[in-house]
């Protein structure tokens, strides 16, 4: 099983894409993922000293930090250092354009190397050593070569000050991305954390506070008043209400005292809790979350990995571009070589792919961070590019639309049955099960008649139950199941929602009620004006109760009556028919994992859902709110446009300058400035997506 960890040092999405090659040529590590967004490396834990040691042959002094151990995360003194390079590279060359005159009087034609080689190197001699490196291991066409070339012709034309000009610039412009990536990552993550940074664990009278990793089962904790509650556990003593927005978006405080569940990410507001725990963190409903967050983020689109293949073959390209630039002219022409040479290195400057392959990752996982924050789990930027092609979307009904809460309203004996034999029979029948219409059963009898005794018990999905009650064989379910058993169903009956035969004779029916989600209406609505053409519904239910869910939300269509399986025939056949576009399907329950997983994009409601609805779907939500899911594609949608103005932006701007390059209108300074420009805005525009509002 793979498991995430952070990386320090790397903030060069070529490298990451690098690194991530350079694993998978490894015996155990041919899964690894490198999401340069997020800053994590998804690898199995038993091979991660080897993870080590090839990123440390890659990228060296990069490091792999396993968080959940208490690694604490890299400090500045990486970018301080890098700080001290700058101003010191910064001063030499500015000295040495303020003294040139003196200097060259002074010394010679050389005086003017005395501040500008010691500048020169200052500033970039870790970009010739990163170029040195990657030639050395067969990686030639990439940034660091690419600078490295453009500065070192420079000099091999007399044009020292702007080699030294175009290293300064780019490690400035360097700095200032690896400063804005980190914060766009630190803003994302800041978002979705639900990880407190200690616990308060009671020993004997006393408590100490230690990191909730190592927390271990079963241990006491303590959480006083505004503290975040760091690990799920059982109250043992002390009541409070609880805030649990952080986790399920819920507004309304929970009360919980002694014998109450409480989860990692509540926050305890009024009285102090003492805690036995039930689960490492690791397995924790917050850390459930974070998992599946940072899944998601290395889960790339079609055009992340299109622009990371167009990447590889753009810069050779250039290079070859920029010979010819070079080369062809002089020789048609039998002008001077040097102009020409010129031109050339400024094309190599411009050329640097960065801004396209740094901004379009961080676009996407912007997008997966603002789904987060509006309690949206998205599973990939695939997910995301899924979503915004959306056209036709299904509801299961109970759970989903409906609230899953069933009420008993009437009961219909037939000929030979009380209403009490009728309730008794049922409710005893369905004493074994968890469906929400057993429940409901057993509550409007207040449970089962202990007098009746259970034998032979069995559930079949779709149909319902059958059970030995006082040595009589019952059938609680629908008019299938009785049918299948031989049992005619009396006309006048053939409506209802459940079906009672008791020993081989129709005993009545029940009629049970359930009511559709206060924001259902509102959430169609919302599908609606987002463009959604086809919405419809999917249910197990019988039609008459499906008509009338259909006609209150307002859907374009249904089928009733299906099993499991029959629900992802429906579903397929309604893909068909959408060949132009994606089909999502909505549930909640263990049934519905074979549809949600067949769907282009499979969505769940969380806060109530099955682990295996919730472990089967593409998106998560995970406050149960059907009004989510419009919000989820104006994200989808806003990250797909802010990621195609990057593009557009980044290509168009590329463009212009190479084209300024080519006919000498550009020196190769601007060009250090257009290129780090493009990037910096191109990283700045993808974290808009953070700042997305339904309203």
């Amino acid at each position: 099983m793979s498991k995430q960890y952070r990386v320090d040092g790397v903030d060069c999405a070529m490298c990451a894409t690098t690194i991530e090659k350079a694993l998978r040529r490894n015996e155990g590590l041919e899964t690894a993922v490198f999401n340069f967004a997020s800053g994590t490396i998804s690898i199995d834990p038993s091979h991660v000293d080897k993870a080590r040691e090839v990123l440390n042959q890659v990228e060296p002094g990069a490091a792999l930090r396993d968080e959940s151990t208490g690694d604490k995360e890299a400090g500045s003194g990486g970018f301080n250092l890098a700080a001290i390079r700058i101003g010191l590279s910064a001063l030499l060359f500015t000295g040495g354009l303020v003294f040139s005159s003196s200097l060259e009087g002074m010394l010679g034609g050389w005086g003017l190397f005395i501040l500008l080689v010691p500048a020169y190197l200052l500033a970039g001699s870790h970009v010739l050593f990163g170029a040195l490196r990657n030639i050395l291991h067969g990686r030639v066409f990439d940034e660091l070569f690419l600078m490295s070339i453009a500065s070192l012709g420079a000099i091999a034309i007399g044009e020292i000050h702007e080699a030294v000009g175009v290293m300064l610039f780019y490690s400035v412009g360097e700095a200032l991305q690896d400063r804005a990536v980190a914060k766009s990552r630190g803003s994302i993550r800041d978002m979705m954390k639900l990880r407190p940074d200690a616990a308060r664990l009671v020993k004997g009278d006393t408590t100490e506070i230690i990191d909730p990793v190592k927390v271990k089962v079963g241990s006491v904790i303590e959480v006083r008043p505004g503290e975040t509650i760091p690990l799920d556990g059982i109250v043992l003593e002390g009541a409070s209400f609880v805030d649990t927005a952080a986790l399920t978006g819920e507004s309304v405080q929970r009360r919980v005292e002694p014998d109450s569940e409480v989860s990692a990410g509540f926050v305890n507001d009024d009285g102090r809790l003492r805690i036995k725990t039930s689960r490492p963190f690791g397995e924790s409903s917050a850390a459930r979350v974070l998992a599946l967050v940072e899944e998601a983020s290395g889960r790339k689109s079609p055009t992340e990995k299109f622009i990371t293949r167009f990447a590889r073959v753009y810069t050779p390209l250039v290079v070859v571009i920029a010979a010819a630039a070079a080369l062809i002219p002089p020789l048609i022409t039998g002008g001077p070589f040097s102009p020409w040479i010129y031109r050339a290195l400024v094309v190599l400057v411009i050329s640097c792919p960065c801004a396209l392959v740094v901004s379009i990752p961080l676009g996407y996982f912007a997008g997966i961070g603002a789904a987060s924050r509006h309690r949206i789990l998205v599973k990939g930027a695939e997910v995301l590019d899924g979503l915004k092609d959306l056209s036709t979307l299904v509801f299961d009904k109970t759970g989903t639309l409906t609230r899953g809460e069933f009420r008993l309203w009437q009961v219909h004996p037939a000929a030979g049955f009380s209403r009490e034999e009728v309730l008794n029979y049922a409710a005893a029948a369905e004493s074994h099960s968890n469906h929400p219409i057993a429940r409901s059963i057993r509550d409007a009898r207040g449970g089962s008649d202990k007098s009746l005794r259970i034998g032979a018990y069995r559930e079949e999905k779709g149909f319902g139950v059958s059970a030995l009650v006082g040595g009589q064989e019952v059938l609680v379910g629908s008019g299938r199941l009785l049918a299948r058993e031989g049992v005619p169903v009396p006309s006048g009956f053939g409506r209802a929602a459940v079906h009672v035969a008791v020993g081989g004779a129709y005993a009545g029916s029940l009629d049970l009620g359930d009511s559709i989600k206060d924001e259902a209406v509102e959430a169609v609505r919302g599908l609606r004006s987002q463009g959604i053409g086809h919405i419809m519904m999917l249910t197990g239910d019988d039609e008459s109760r499906a008509a009338g869910i259909a006609a209150e939300t307002g859907l374009d269509a249904f089928e009733a009556g299906l099993l499991p399986e029959e629900k992802v025939e429906r579903l397929e056949r309604i893909m068909l028919h959408n060949a132009s576009g994606t089909t999502a399907f909505v549930g909640d329950g263990i049934n519905d994992a074979p549809v949600i997983m067949r769907a282009d994009v499979g969505i769940a409601m969380g806060g109530l859902g099955s682990d295996a609805s919730v472990e089967a779907a593409d998106m998560v939500i995970m406050d149960d709110k059907l009004t989510r899911i419009p919000e989820a594609l104006g994200i989808a949608r806003r990250t797909r446009r802010i990621v195609w103005q990057n593009i557009l932006f980044a290509a168009g701007f590329k463009g212009i300058f190479l084209l300024l390059g080519v006919f000498g209108s550009l020196s190769m300074g601007l060009a250090v400035v257009a290129d780090v420009g493009v990037a910096l805005l191109a990283v700045l525009n993808s974290t808009r997506v953070l700042r997305y509002s339904a309203s």
